[in-house]
């Protein structure tokens, strides 16, 4: 029994300088770190892109009565694409569609008359004995209209100098294609 008392004691020795604490205060500890992280990192990145594409524009002539072409083209570098098109008139399709419908209408002289525009066409008509009409004048008196105004003949001018030969439209596709060459070659420096 004295076992027994004896451990009593202590648990209320224990017990008490525990509780000698006031309720509700909290038990403070320090306590301090400190570290240093030292980190290197390598990195490298391989971007995958489908490459830049400039799509020349479809210009669409489905048409048949029309007498224009479609012409378009594109460029593309890493950096800048240009694409771009129009349509061309056929010249000569509308001649051959002029003396076609003339043609038809019955007026035979004057469907020869639009083809004897062509320098080649005329020379063919003098070769074969039939003249181009000549101010409404057939045959024998077109020729000898024609042999009188020579200078009235179609011709295609001077033959060294191809710019003058061209007609308007054709010095604006010549000029134009001349502006695309250029931004090719720009876009290679």
């Amino acid at each position: 029994m004295l076992k027994k008392l004896v451990v009593l004691v202590a648990l209320i020795f224990v017990t008490n300088s525990v509780s000698g604490q006031e309720a509700g205060t909290p038990i403070v500890t320090e306590n301090y770190t400190e570290s240093d992280v030292t980190s290197n990192t390598n990195s490298n990145t391989k971007v995958e892109s489908p490459p830049p594409s400039a799509i020349a524009p479809s210009i669409n002539s489905a048409n048949s009565d029309l007498c224009t072409v479609g012409v378009s083209g594109a460029v593309q570098t890493q950096i800048l694409g240009i694409s771009g098109g129009k349509t061309v008139r056929d010249m000569n399709c509308e001649k051959l569609k002029n003396a076609k419908t003339l043609y038809d209408m019955g007026m035979k002289v004057a469907a020869v008359s639009v083809m004897c525009q062509d320098e080649r066409v005329f020379q063919a008509m003098m070769d074969a004995g039939t003249p181009c009409p000549y101010d409404g004048m057939i045959g024998d008196a077109a020729k000898a209209a024609w042999l009188a105004n020579e200078d009235k003949e179609p011709d295609t001018g001077d033959d060294k100098n191809i710019i003058q030969n061209l007609s308007e439209e054709d010095k604006s596709t010549l000029l134009g294609g001349g502006v695309v060459g250029t931004l090719l070659l720009l876009l290679l420096l």
